[in-house]
């Protein structure tokens, strides 16, 4: 389990006296669980909720509801591991922040957001060691409504990595669209985004998060996804990678424009290398794998953004998690196939995009079947921890020792 939290300081324990819950929202990926879940101790701040003068609008419809301050929880789980997030979520009671039919039979009156392949296949399960029912929202609509209310709402979400340097974007919102986002999930989906709720899927590829852990899995016995991210920052691709160098010589192939250092097959050099598997550094294996499916992932993006003419390309899901080497050679690889003209984006919220637009989703319900009705409203952006913003950390990151204040409305 590994929680990351955006929050305004003080207590907002749940557990404490006066702790609020509400909503749970989930996203079961086929790898991971990633949840997310709101927190109060504050009163409600009748003044700024009724103004509604800050606001950037991105909550459907003109509210004249009181405002909530708290904490936004991102928390994330193996979804092999799927007991020890039921066991979370009763801890923290997390399953009674959702919302209520008053009409529903008893067993089914408390309902949970969830978006995701899991919120079918593990409806029954939340239900009988809960006792809560999954409202199924679509997971890419859910996808695309969390990247575009991060675009719109948190200053300094957006950013390009590449040679170490990282840039923070400017969204100019009535230039936001259209967009490619891709998905690295288990697998990669690749959106054309031309608006709120308009989308289509125009590709994807079986070769991705998941086909990382898996191989990774098995060739250096790492249990989790985090521990192989984390060896593969430690080793060199070099050594199993064949180079354009290895091939001529130690010399470029300029005639079409390949350097020597570019690697020409991966994994190219076990093949004429007198070794077992366990000759190899377990990190030297991860890093040549993240360089592989972070290359080819790059490079297909690249081409399915140049069949619609789109410049700009974000990246998300828990593949990247922030890892820069990722990061890197993806925004290498799309910049090398544009020939610069195109440019790899990503979000510092990246893996819980799924399970904020399924947050977002409980604004469809009106106050007479909800138990709390609550909307995300974001604010712009002033300076670190300022009272009522929706703010970024001065360097952009975001971990647990960092916050960033949320408000919401309530009925």
């Amino acid at each position: 389990m590994d929680p990351k939290e955006v929050e305004i300081p003080g207590n907002s324990d749940p557990n404490q006296p006066g702790g609020r819950i509400s909503h749970l929202a989930l996203d079961i990926g086929g790898s991971l669980i990633k949840m997310v879940y709101f927190s109060t101790n504050y009163d409600v701040d009748d003044e700024v909720g009724r103004s509604g003068k800050k606001s950037l609008g991105v909550s459907s419809g003109n509210r004249d509801h009181p405002v909530l301050k708290g904490r936004l929880h991102f928390v994330k789980f193996q979804t092999s591991k799927i007991n020890d997030c039921l066991e979370f979520i009763k801890t923290k009671q997390l399953h009674l922040g959702g919302y209520q039919h008053l009409e529903a039979p008893p067993i089914d009156k408390i309902i949970i957001k969830a978006t995701g392949g899991g919120a079918h296949k593990y409806a029954d399960l939340f239900k009988e060691k809960l006792g809560i029912s999954l409202d199924k929202e679509d997971e890419m609509n859910c996808l695309v409504g969390g990247v575009n209310f991060l675009l719109k709402a948190v200053h300094q979400e957006a950013f390009t990595y590449m040679d170490g340097q990282k840039e923070f974007v400017q969204i100019d919102h009535n230039d936001l669209y259209p967009y490619l986002l891709v998905n690295i999930g288990s697998g990669v989906s690749m959106l054309k985004v031309d608006g709120d709720g308009k989308f289509e899927r125009v590709s994807g590829t079986n070769v991705g998060g998941g086909t990382f852990w898996g191989l990774g899995r098995l060739l250096t016995n790492c249990k989790s996804f985090d521990e192989l991210l984390e060896l593969s920052h430690r080793g060199n691709n070099r050594v199993i990678d064949m180079l354009v160098g290895d091939i001529y010589g130690g010399m470029d192939y300029s005639k079409v424009g390949l350097s020597s250092t570019a690697i020409a097959s991966s994994f190219g050099k076990a093949i004429s290398d007198n070794k077992e598997l366990e000759d190899y550094r377990p990190e030297d294996l991860a890093r040549s794998l993240l360089r592989m499916i972070s290359n080819n992932i790059g490079q297909i993006s690249y081409l399915n953004a140049l069949r619609f003419g789109l410049k700009r390309i974000f990246f998300g899901g828990f593949f990247i998690q922030g890892h820069t080497y990722a990061m890197d050679t993806i925004s290498v690889a799309v910049h090398f196939w544009s020939k610069g003209e195109a440019k790899a984006m990503f979000s510092r919220h990246e893996g819980f995009l799924g399970a904020l637009g399924a947050f977002r989703s409980y604004d469809k319900h009106g106050p007479d079947d909800s138990l709390v009705h609550q909307s995300m409203r974001p604010f712009p952006f002033t300076s670190f921890l300022a009272g009522d913003k929706i703010c970024s950390p001065p360097n952009g990151e975001l971990n647990e020792t960092e916050s960033v204040d949320c408000s919401v409305y309530a009925s």
